[in-house]
């Protein structure tokens, strides 16, 4: 009879223990992201991912992505699996980029939030297709004009502009020192000699 009612007052106080935390559970949150926040990166991702604690509600959940100068960097419709989100990336310019999140929890709490990353590099604009010649709408292309010799004035080099005058200053600094040499030899024969 002891043990019975051990048991027993083990599960009412293990049951009043997760009563707190069921209303808790039902406030959904981010738990990560990709990219994570606050990363810096040079390889722009085709998607980005948010997840969160609970399952999402896909009429109650919306994301956008925004890149520098405020520009849309959403690539296309979010799409949901259980508690994570993913949205196509379509990058532009090197800068801070914006996920801004909306949805609603379970207990019917709107939460909201962002996470910010930085692409360190610039991604390129598709090339725009070149114009066929066979084409008649498309005028055709215009060449620049030739330019004259008249135009371009050679820019003198440093060594021919100092008519040579390097040289003369290297052997201006080099004869102070055989000197030295000299004089430093002629001391020692001068000295073995006394000696």
């Amino acid at each position: 009879m002891a043990r019975s009612w051990t048991a027993v007052i083990g599960v009412a106080f293990g049951v009043s223990l997760l009563m707190p935390a069921a209303p808790a559970a039902a406030h959904n949150q981010l738990t990560g992201s990709t990219p994570r926040a606050g990363a810096r990166v040079a390889d722009a991702p085709e998607r980005v991912e948010l997840r969160f604690l609970a399952r999402l509600d896909e009429q109650t959940t919306t994301v956008t992505i925004t890149g520098p100068d405020n520009v849309d960097a959403a690539g296309g419709q979010p799409r949901f699996a259980g508690n994570r989100v993913s949205v196509p990336f379509t990058p532009g310019a090197a800068g801070l980029y914006i996920i801004g999140y909306r949805l609603v929890s379970d207990d019917g709490h709107p939460i909201s939030g962002e996470v910010r990353f930085t692409l360190t590099t610039d991604t390129p604009a598709d090339p725009s297709p070149e114009p066929t010649a066979a084409d008649p709408t498309i005028p055709a292309a215009t060449t620049p004009p030739p330019t004259t010799s008249e135009a371009v004035t050679p820019v003198p080099r440093s060594d021919e502009s100092s008519g040579g005058n390097g040289w003369w200053w290297a052997a201006v600094a080099v004869l102070p020192l055989l000197a030295i040499l000299v004089a430093a030899r002629l001391i020692r024969r001068r000295a073995a000699r006394r000696g």
